[in-house]
């Protein structure tokens, strides 16, 4: 990495790799289930301010990203644009992540994050 990047630059560049790291480990599955993979873990794992800056890179093209990142992106949860709605403070997080899911309801954070449907 450069130093002469921005703080804003750099942030993207390691959300980008994190994000193709994740499409990598998926190629090594099943088609029918790469892009669903990909999905749910950034969607169980990745905060909302994380995810919104994946769109906001996507919707700008998204240079970078893996062929499956860009796939598996309609299957993205979209996060809200208002800052601080995010599940996990406050009451919500006492209350658990919309869908019942997270550890208020019992869900580990552990969990493999490979799609019930390739069980």
């Amino acid at each position: 990495m450069s130093h002469d990047q921005s703080p804003e630059q750099l942030v993207l560049d390691k959300l980008v790799r994190m994000a193709n790291q994740i499409a990598t480990f998926f190629l090594s599955q099943p088609e029918s289930v790469r892009a669903e993979g990909v999905a749910t873990h950034i969607n169980k794992f990745w905060e909302p301010r994380m995810r919104r800056h994946l769109f906001e890179h996507l919707d700008n093209g998204g240079a970078g990203l893996l062929p499956l990142v860009v796939e598996a992106s309609t299957l993205i949860r979209r996060p809200e644009a208002k800052v601080g709605s995010g599940v996990g403070v406050g009451q919500d997080a006492r209350q658990g992540a919309p869908g019942g899911k997270g550890p208020a309801e019992g869900e580990s954070l552990s969990e493999p994050s490979i799609p019930e449907s390739a069980a």
